[in-house]
């Protein structure tokens, strides 16, 4: 079982929040059927929620402690019928990094003490020309008469 700061288990109960269970355990238990479909999700997705239906509080840390013992998670979260588990994922089955995002326009002062510079500048943007004066356009018919605020006829 993996061992997590307080420090790495809030800021892995932030990234659970808006998780939705993946996994759902109910009345036959942790079968291995069960067991290997949380391991999949793991290798998926690091983080899972997994939910319980029809099981004990205790009986739950318990589930709780055997998932991670034979799986080799660490668990983040318990909170009534979710439990929330957490295994990095090894190395070849890792996503390559994303390259930062080209900078757009100018270097502001903390990229430029960074050493980061900017790309081309970003284009001027076209100011649109004023139009050739024309005789003012009248209107086709005069204002409409305002209605009284008093509608019964007063």
């Amino acid at each position: 079982m993996i061992e997590l700061t307080s420090a790495q288990r809030r800021e892995l109960r932030a990234r659970a929040h808006s998780l939705q269970p993946v996994v759902s355990v109910a009345g036959n238990g942790l079968t291995q059927s069960v067991l290997a479909e949380i391991d999949r999700s793991l290798k998926a997705h690091e983080l899972i929620k997994i939910r319980t239906y029809g099981i004990e509080r205790d009986e739950r840390d318990a589930l709780m402690a055997e998932i991670c013992a034979q799986l080799g998670c660490a668990p983040v979260q318990h909170i009534g019928n979710l439990l929330v588990v957490f295994r990095e994922r090894p190395a070849e089955a890792a996503a390559p990094p994303k390259a930062p995002p080209a900078p757009k326009g100018r270097a502001t002062k903390k990229q430029i003490s960074a050493g980061v510079t900017a790309a081309k500048p970003a284009p001027r943007r076209r100011v649109a020309q004023p139009a050739a004066p024309t005789a003012p356009r009248r209107r086709a018919t005069p204002n409409p008469p305002r209605r009284a605020n008093n509608t019964r006829g007063r």
